[in-house]
This record gives C-alpha cells, structure tokens and sequence, in this order.
C-alpha cells in the first residue's frame, strides 16, 4: 500500500512538478506587476465613486442597495467593504478587489485551456499571458468592476464547457452561481448568459445525441433559474427599475442602430484597433492571428467557440455602445491570449533551438514590459490611446493631486471644523477627496458644483465663523481664479496633452 502510494506520488511529481512551480512563478509574477507601487496611478472618476459608495454601505446597514441610485450593480462594491476593514487607505482596498479578481482570471484561463486542449504548456502560457499583458496589468491595478466580471466570465464558460462533458445537476448549479455573480456585476454579463449555449459544438455526436440535447436544455433551464434568482435579489433593494434605464444611456435601441447602421460600428473600428495595438502589442496582435490558424487546425471545435465568446460581445458592443472604452472588451481578452497560447505552444513544440525561442519570446513581450515598467514607475510615460490617457492621467477625471491635498489637510493641527469645498458634486471630486476622511470629524468635504466664478456661499460663510476653509477646482473649470478671496496654497500639474495641460488648484478661502 505505502509503495502504491509512493508510486502514485512521484508519478504526480513527475506529470505535475514542472507545472506547479512554473505555475507559482506566475502567481508571484502576476503580484509583482498588481502591487508595486499601486497608487502611482492616480484615482480615477469611477475608482472614486464606487470607493465612497462602499464606505457608506458600510457604515450605514439600509443603504447596501446604494449603487442602483444610479443604475449599478453593488457586487464589487459589496466585496471592497472587508477590504476597507484590512487597509488604511481606501484606493489600495478597492484596487485590491480587482487584483484578487484578476488571480481568479489567471486560475480561470488556465483551467479552461487545460480542459479545452489537454495540454499544460497553452494552459500555463494562457496563464503567463494574461499576467503580463498591459491590458489587464492595467485594469487589474484599478477599482473598477471589470476585472471582477473578466472573471466571471471566463469561470462561466469553464463550467459551461464542464456542463458538456459530464452533464451533471451540481455542474449546473455551479454555473448559475457564477453567472448570477456576473450579474450582480455589471450588465454586459448577459453576453455569458446568451453565449453559454454554443458550448454545445463540444458534444460529442453518439447514438443518443438528441436525448444529451434535451438533457442538456433542462441543465442550461437550472443554470439561468439559479443566475436570475440570484439577480432578483438586486430588487429587495430600492432603484431596481434604474439598471434598465441607465443601460439605455450606454447603448442605442434597435430603431436607432437601424437608422444609422454603420454608426457607432465604424468609429468603434478605428478605437478597438487602437486599444488592441497599445493595450495587447502588435506582436501579440500577430501571435494571436496565427494561433487562430493552428488551432483551426488542430483544435477546429474548441477555437470556433473561443471565437463566438469574443467576436460575438465585441462586435455587439461595437455596433450598439453609445459610451465605449477600453475596459468594456477586457472581459473577451482572457480569450483572446488563450488563442494565442496555443501558437506559442506550437512553437516550442516545433522548434528545438532554445535561443532561437528565448529571442522570439524577448522580441514577443518587450513592448509588454516596457509599458509595464512606466506604469509602475512613471503612468505619464506609459503609450495609451488618446483617449485613455486623457481619461485616467489628463483631464478632470483624473485624480492627479488629489493626494496632495490630503496630506496638506491631515497635517493641520486645528480645533475648530475644517471645511473643503469642491468642484463638482459626485466623481473625482468630492468622492476622491471624501474617502480619505470618512472617519475624521474634523474635516467636512462638500461638493460646491460647477461654474466657479466666484467663492460659493457655503465657503464663504464658513470662513468668515473662523473655520479653516478651502477650495479644490481643477484649473480649466475655475473661473474664480483672481478672486481676492482666495489664496493659492498650491497648483499640481496633470499630465501634459496635445491640447495643454490642465492642473488641480488648492486654495485656502480667505
């Protein structure tokens, strides 16, 4: 018994050990890349809102249903609340939601390549793929709910392609948790709903095909009572009506596309072009196109329902997207590096020659790391398309200075109420600002709103009771800035843009 077991356990080591380490290696890589430095970016519009949502669905029990005020769905926010208990600062916690997310991505892809093509090497090069692409090194390191539906979705299709095989009620039981995970998320998880189906061109053709058929719609019926039993919970709370009225101001109606069929489509082109240039590399763009060839080949089956899990969401979103950006595809690119794993694979399966693979992946994954490098050592240096780069590092929706001004008021020693008035209302600023002091008595954030041609009253008011009062605007918004009322306490530049560059003004109200 003891040497079957011994035999059993180096046959493991054997077939497994390479695997296993390879795989940590991965794990430590992909942490080194989530974790340095990870506020060097500065917070974001979106980052802000969520955070402070969390916070007060925290404090205050009646308000967990906060996010559907404004048509959201209050999973992630609902997983940043234990994290704000561990961390001190409210951004590390809510960028740490969506690097766990993304390590359940990883442990996703890399199942999901093992059990669609039987070989460890794509599985672990999908794994080590994802790890270092920009595109999910740079989402993962942000608080925003798309790292946590990426892994949903590609869990959803790794159960889904296990509901095939074995045909089983736990399997799909499973499935529907996950799925109505996704939903609790963000909306475009209807996409995984819609798309579970194909996995159908897995089934293996018996005698007994259409009984596995029918027995397969009463599995997939189980799976969707379970996802929207899990999504009908979102209506205990108020505003559930609000999910479907904002989702109409992010994407236009059928009529609509009808009148004007190549508009958004054509546009979206040029932008999902950009993205994937910047965001996945050109050699990987290249990498990816042959493995579509090898796998056609090889894996005909498996590459085709890769393919409708991400053409089918992409072009979706390009043909009816009113709003779109870059992270609204980071769902479909686990997807895509797992088709381009299996090109590598078949590279190394062919080629013999060490140096000649070492160069070929040097050459593969330089411009990942050279973009990784900036943004962990210097965001402003990082290549980003136009439009994300003006979004997270130059205009109002960047938190640059932020930071500053935080540590400017923490280091106050005052006995009477310190009060912060700010541009805007909702989003980078107050929210921001108002996360850092959730729990300071001492300092009240206020939001003062736009159009700031002179002090608002609130502000004005306070200063002249004898409290330390401030103003934060953003320079291209302040139109007081000559106010003799105010006095400069500092100026922090934002990244420089093609149109100039815009910088967040802290003033003291005199």
């Amino acid at each position: 018994m003891i040497k079957k077991l011994k035999a059993q356990i180096s046959n493991f080591k054997l077939k497994w050990g390479w695997a296993i380490l390879a795989g940590l290696g991965i794990v430590v890589l992909y942490f080194v890349l989530r974790l340095i430095n990870l506020t060097i970016l500065p917070i974001f519009c979106d980052e802000a809102i969520y955070i402070r949502w969390s916070q007060v669905m925290w404090h205050e029990p009646t308000l967990r249903f906060l996010p559907l005020s404004d048509g959201k769905q209050p999973l992630f926010m609902w997983l940043t609340i234990p994290f704000l208990k561990l961390f001190s600062d409210p951004l590390v916690a809510g960028r740490m939601v969506s690097i766990f997310s993304g390590l359940g991505t990883i442990l996703g892809a890399f199942l999901l390549s093992l059990t669609l093509f039987k070989s460890k090497r794509i599985a672990l090069l999908s794994s080590f793929l994802y790890a270092v692409s920009p595109f999910a090194v740079l989402f993962d390191r942000m608080a925003l709910v798309d790292s946590l539906l990426t892994m949903f979705g590609v869990w959803v299709l790794y159960f889904g392609v296990l509901l095939i095989r074995y045909q089983r009620l736990d399997l799909a039981m499973i499935t529907g948790i996950i799925l109505g995970g996704a939903f609790l998320t963000k909306s475009p998880a209807i996409f995984f709903a819609l798309l579970l189906p194909s996995t159908v061109l897995l089934l293996t053709r018996k005698k007994n095909f259409l009984v596995q058929i029918f027995k397969l719609i009463g599995l997939w019926l189980v799976v969707f009572l379970f996802a929207f039993g899990i999504y009908n919970v979102l209506r205990l709370g108020p505003n559930f009506n609000m999910i479907a009225a904002r989702n109409k101001d992010y994407v236009f109606s059928f009529q609509e596309i009808l009148s004007h069929p190549l508009d958004p489509f054509k546009p979206h082109v040029g932008q999902i072009w950009e993205w994937f240039w910047f965001f996945l590399t050109p050699p990987v763009i290249l990498v990816f196109i042959a493995g579509l060839a090898v796998g056609i080949k090889k894996f005909p089956r498996q590459t085709v329902l890769l393919l409708i899990w991400l053409l089918v969401p992409l072009l979706t979103q390009m043909a009816f997207a009113k709003v779109f950006t870059a992270r609204y595809v980071l769902f479909i690119i686990p997807l895509f590096l797992i088709l381009a794993a299996v090109f590598l694979e078949w590279v190394i399966e062919k080629v013999r020659g060490l140096k000649f693979i070492l160069v070929f992946l040097g050459l593969l994954f330089f411009p990942a790391l050279q973009f990784n490098y900036h943004l962990l050592t210097n965001p402003q240096k990082v290549p980003l398309p136009e439009g994300e780069r003006r979004g997270y590092l130059e205009d109002w929706t960047s938190g640059y200075g932020i930071s500053e001004v935080r540590d400017y008021l923490k280091s106050l020693s005052s006995d009477k109420q310190i009060v912060v008035g700010t541009e805007g209302s909702f989003g980078t600023l107050p929210d921001g600002l108002l996360i850092y002091f959730d729990k300071d008595p001492k300092v009240t954030v206020i939001g003062v709103g736009l159009g700031l041609d002179k002090i608002p009253e609130p502000l004005s008011d306070s200063s002249s009771k004898g409290n330390p009062t401030f103003l934060v605007a953003n320079k291209s918004r302040m139109g007081a800035q000559n106010d003799p009322g105010l006095k400069l306490v500092m100026e922090i530049p934002k990244a420089k843009g093609k149109s100039g560059q815009d910088s967040l003004l802290f003033y003291q109200v005199k």
